[in-house]
């Protein structure tokens, strides 16, 4: 018989549960709505608030974390250039160096040998070939000569002459040659010029 109870007890609670008509329905879901939901968005929306804090935090943190690699890198980068251009000009400077050092080694064997005047000028002529073709090896060359169109861009002059047999602004003589390296002028040539 307790068994009978026990289902019976459900379908009386059913049956004693006053049915909901359409007026009252929505007011108790308008109540139930109004104080739960109410308590519940505010503690809601501040968790928001305090998740997109954390998040906007994170991203500034990100974005700070960023910025100072790449001034370190920048800062990193800019030494190694310094770096690099003083040893590409110490490196220049050793190669060329290196091609001067045999024409060197000549003059001092000249300088201390025993020799004839003829003997001695054609070491000198030897020494200077030599000399001529490591700065042609280097990409130097050599310009200005007499009967050149003066360049004041190119040429020094130092001195006027008139002179019938020369043109008008034409190098009479050179005093010394002007150098250049590619269209870099490394000295200009020291010249007589015709009027």
């Amino acid at each position: 018989m307790a068994k009978t109870e026990k289902k019976a007890k459900p379908e009386e609670e059913k049956k004693n549960a006053e049915p909901q008509t359409p007026d009252t329905a929505p007011e108790t879901a308008d109540a139930a709505a109004k104080t739960p939901v109410d308590a519940e968005t505010q503690p809601d929306e501040a968790a928001q608030a305090d998740a997109r804090l954390q998040e906007l935090e994170a991203q500034l943190l990100q974005a700070n974390d960023k910025f100072l690699r790449t001034l370190a890198e920048y800062d990193n980068y800019r030494k190694r250039s310094v770096r690099e251009k003083e040893q590409a000009y110490a490196d220049s400077k050793a190669s060329v160096l290196a091609e001067l050092l045999p024409v060197l080694d000549n003059f001092e064997r000249a300088a201390c040998a025993d020799a004839s005047y003829e003997d001695y000028r054609k070491g000198v002529e030897m020494i200077f070939n030599q000399l001529s073709a490591c700065f042609e090896k280097l990409g130097v060359e050599s310009f200005g000569a007499a009967g050149d169109a003066f360049d004041p861009n190119i040429h020094n002059a130092v001195m006027h002459v008139e002179d019938e047999n020369a043109a008008d602004n034409t190098v009479a003589e050179v005093f010394s040659k002007g150098y250049k390296l590619g269209d870099k002028i490394l000295r200009p040539a020291v010249v007589k010029v015709a009027n």
